[in-house]
């Protein structure tokens, strides 16, 4: 496995999957090991894919001061990566809790970004989260699967805090809950770091107003990726958190949830490709 050294001194692990230029992809939990992204549903076969494990997550080592999980924190892991592989610039895409990562390494260092994807991505670096009453909506639009009266009544009462998070939740967060959806979902506690994950978004993580002027400086196109039954984000979220970008277009995949690559693999390729094909803006 190849690995690089943080300036802290942090040994950092990525993993190469396929071939082509390479799309450096940032994993979300927050702080789940990339092993959750697959080859995000075949884009390997177009593009080289170069998950990074963020520190203490998957095959990196855990850091000795646990703050430098912060968000902000990671985003010199990012760059050191860069600087690694010897790349002027390179595409990047955040999922999930990584769009965060990816918003805010754009901001710092947008002459390095050629493409941002953002997937599924709650805009927490902007300020704008998703909301119960987001979750719960989308949640509603499930209404006709087979599960969802056994599951719904315990999901609401723990987004109104008078219960508890319960794994039977699970399939409110993918498009098709089939059996790779639970495979996918029996993995995640072995995946994840739930020290790290407290830290990621804590005080200090985020600085919408500085974030945003950071974006506005971004030449780079930016893809902004929702799935249909995602409640964080809902479709309606990630086109206002488009509108941070002078270069934005945002999609939004039918039938999808959170981890839209397993609901339609060959939608979810087939955009993300011809997005990265696409030309440059003012070209």
């Amino acid at each position: 496995m190849p690995t690089f050294t943080a300036s802290d001194g942090t040994e950092l692990t990525y993993h190469l999957r396929g071939e082509g230029s390479p799309l450096v992809v940032l994993p979300g939990g927050p702080m789940r090991a990339s092993a959750y992204l697959g080859d995000l549903g075949g884009l390997s076969a177009y593009r080289r894919l170069v998950l990074l494990d963020l520190r203490g997550t998957g095959d990196s080592a855990v850091p000795a001061d646990p703050a430098t999980a912060r968000c902000d924190r990671l985003v010199d892991d990012v760059e050191v990566l860069r600087a690694h592989m010897g790349w002027e610039h390179m595409d990047v895409l955040g999922h999930s809790a990584g769009g965060s990562l990816a918003m805010l390494y754009a901001a710092r260092y947008p002459e390095r970004v050629g493409r941002l994807l953002l997937v599924t991505a709650t805009p927490w670096a902007l300020g704008m989260p998703a909301t119960d009453g987001d979750r719960l909506a989308a949640a509603r639009l499930r209404t006709g699967e087979p599960w969802f009266e056994g599951v719904f009544p315990a999901f609401e009462a723990w987004l109104a805090g008078t219960g508890e998070y319960d794994p039977v939740f699970a399939p409110f967060f993918y498009g098709r809950w089939d059996k790779a959806a639970e495979e996918h979902e029996a993995r995640a506690d072995e995946e994840f770091n739930d020290e790290a994950a407290d830290v990621y978004g804590s005080e200090g993580a985020y600085d919408p107003p500085a974030t945003r002027a950071g974006l506005a400086r971004l030449t780079a196109p930016v893809l902004v990726l929702a799935g249909e039954l995602d409640g964080g984000p809902r479709p309606e979220l990630a086109r206002r958190a488009a509108e941070a970008f002078p270069h934005a277009e945002c999609a939004v995949q039918p039938g999808a949830g959170h981890y839209p690559w397993l609901d339609d693999p060959e939608w979810f390729v087939g955009r993300l490709t011809a997005f990265l094909d696409g030309p440059q803006p003012g070209r």
